[in-house]
């Protein structure tokens, strides 16, 4: 850096637009293809608990016509739209589809786990609905949503034809146990290298499934599982297949094999719709879309920021950036392997505290977001402690926090006004597989209110340590941003390429002990190189943390809260 102001990126914020309508109408497309329609619709379940889907109605459904229907549900700290893959292929194939929010998810009401998880409240809508065959519904459940469709099965033993869980399992922890009979005409989907075996079925590695006792007692053998191999009798309702696709547990929504075998599986099961090969499958477009819109996401609140300085009264943010370290010295090295191996290390240990220690309650009603402001908070403390011992870069002259605070809310409230026009219009949200930026509901505002000054105070050190200890003098905008991005997210890289290179070599999870967690940590690599870039282009434009880390602990807070489970009702929005 030579020490010259930043030149304004006039088109950045325009680019961003852009992709984001681009993208969004693509994934619009793309669910709505051969005359489907789409709705956002709310019905009210038990206890009056207000529950969210979406609704895919084919162009030949009608109350003259019914035509098959599917509930098909998501995984625990997902929402209704992570089934797209699912809910687009059986739509074109002419079933009716209602992809609901789990209770206590996305925009559904209640509190997580509560009322069979929202799945008996979801079958019987779907069932109400005159263009439904109510002779011919099908299941569809991931992980937890396998547990939900199970406990509508539960509910209503003679409500629907067949079922397939992908990723899941019958019996404890959360489903009744299952028989040769019971639930009706079952497909399994559980991949070959699922990080949820021993909880599901009680085997350390996936591969080993087909030699799950409790598997075998589902079938009705003593033998090992014959993959693809029906057992029992479709008329009787006692069929069962097992399919193992080469992915992992959140793979599933990303595999063509997964999603495959659950057409095939209806297609044997149900009568009526419209035949089509399992290799016929366009839902990638839509992740396409919608993860080009992410991408713009990322660029609108950038271009947002770099727009709003420029005028009074926030044109007071505008400085020269000034480098805190002269060169790459011992200095620098240790404080770049700080930031990039302390959060990597801190992660498991401040996910199972929480678990462990934190019970969810009306004061921290989401164990997630929970997680996340200890982890953040923790990574923070140590990194001021240790920077106290150390000798510091200049933190430089700062502005106003009344400024940096406008800034951020601004900047904020224009990238989250784009997001729900784009909701409200095409009924997506913006993601790419399972990172995905939703507007949260007005419940969900509440929480952010909760968890929103933790995380911030949490990213300001963050971010200052950056400034200070990782900004080179005389480092080109491009060796800048790679470095942000590497000292923010190599430690994440390292970490996870170590668990799932020994998994996919050995179908052993080291760290099986919670693979929860061990999924939730893949979000963290897109959303840690998004930081360090909202971090380093503030930081170029006002010479200051402030901006950037207070932008990013909204953010944060906002996609933590959006994108998770709430546990505990009760609080006030």
């Amino acid at each position: 850096m030579n020490g010259a102001p930043v030149k304004p990126t006039k088109w950045l914020g325009l680019l961003g637009l852009i992709l984001i309508f681009m993208g969004s109408y693509l994934a619009y497309s793309v669910r709505t293809s051969e005359g489907v329609s789409v709705s956002d619709i709310r019905f009210m379940g038990a206890g009056g608990t207000e529950m969210s889907a979406l609704l895919y109605v084919p162009k030949n459904a009608s109350a003259e016509n019914p035509v098959p229907g599917i509930l098909a549900v998501h995984g625990y700290i997902n929402s209704r739209e992570t089934q797209d893959g699912f809910s687009i292929e059986f739509a074109r194939r002419g079933y009716v589809v209602l992809a609901i929010d789990q209770t206590g998810h996305g925009y559904s009401g209640g509190a997580a786990f509560s009322n069979g998880f929202g799945g008996p409240d979801g079958l019987a809508y779907l069932r109400s609905l005159p263009m439904v065959d109510k002779n011919q519904i099908g299941l569809e459940g991931h992980s937890m949503g396998g547990w939900t469709i199970l406990a509508a099965a539960k509910a209503m033993p003679d409500a629907y034809q067949s079922m397939v869980l992908e990723g899941s399992s019958t019996g404890a922890p959360f489903a009744a146990e299952g028989t040769q009979q019971w639930p009706r005409n079952l497909a399994l989907v559980f991949s070959r290298y699922d990080e949820f075996s021993t909880l599901m079925w009680g085997v350390d590695r996936a591969i080993d499934t087909p030699n799950s006792e409790k598997l075998q007692a589902l079938f009705g053998t003593n033998d090992r599982v014959v993959e693809g191999q029906i057992y029992g009798n479709q008329a009787e309702g006692s069929a069962r297949v097992l399919f193992q696709p080469n992915t992992t547990h959140p793979g599933d929504h990303f595999s063509n094999d997964a999603i495959g075998r659950a057409t095939d599986w209806f297609a044997k099961t149900l009568k009526g719709g419209t035949p089509k090969p399992v290799s016929d499958q366009i839902w990638i477009w839509k992740e396409i879309g919608t993860g080009l819109g992410l991408i713009g996401f990322v660029m609108l609140i950038l271009g947002t920021f770099d727009w709003l300085i420029r005028f009074s009264p926030l044109s007071g943010l505008r400085a020269i950036a000034i480098p805190g370290r002269e060169q790459r010295d011992k200095r620098y090295r240790n404080a770049f392997l700080r930031s990039a191996f302390v959060p990597a290390l801190l992660f498991f240990p401040a996910f199972i505290a929480v678990s462990l220690l934190v019970p969810p309650s009306v004061l921290l009603p989401q164990t997630v977001t929970t997680q996340v402001a200890l982890w953040a908070l923790a990574g923070a403390s140590i990194s001021f402690m240790l920077r106290r011992f150390a000798k510091r870069g200049p933190d430089g002259k700062q502005p106003p926090w009344v400024l940096s605070i406008g800034s951020a809310i601004a900047t904020i409230a224009v990238a989250y006004t784009v997001v729900l026009i784009v909701d409200n219009l095409f009924h997506v949200d913006l993601r790419f597989w399972v990172v995905a930026v939703k507007f949260p509901s007005l419940e969900q505002w509440g929480v952010v209110a909760i968890y929103v000054l933790p995380i911030t105070l949490a990213f300001i050190e963050t971010m200052r340590s950056m400034a200070s200890d990782l900004t080179v003098s005389r480092d080109s905008p491009m060796k800048l941003y790679m470095s942000s991005i590497a000292a923010m997210s190599l430690g994440f890289i390292l970490l996870l390429g170590v668990i799932y290179g020994l998994f996919f070599m050995t179908g052993t999870l080291i760290t099986g002990f919670d693979p929860l967690t061990t999924v939730i940590g893949i979000q963290f690599v897109p959303l840690l190189i998004a930081i360090s870039i909202i971090g380093t282009f503030t930081w170029r434009r006002t010479g200051s943390y402030r901006p950037g880390a207070l932008i990013i602990g909204i953010l944060v807070t906002l996609y933590v809260v959006a994108g998770t489970a709430t546990q505990v009702v009760g609080y006030s929005s």
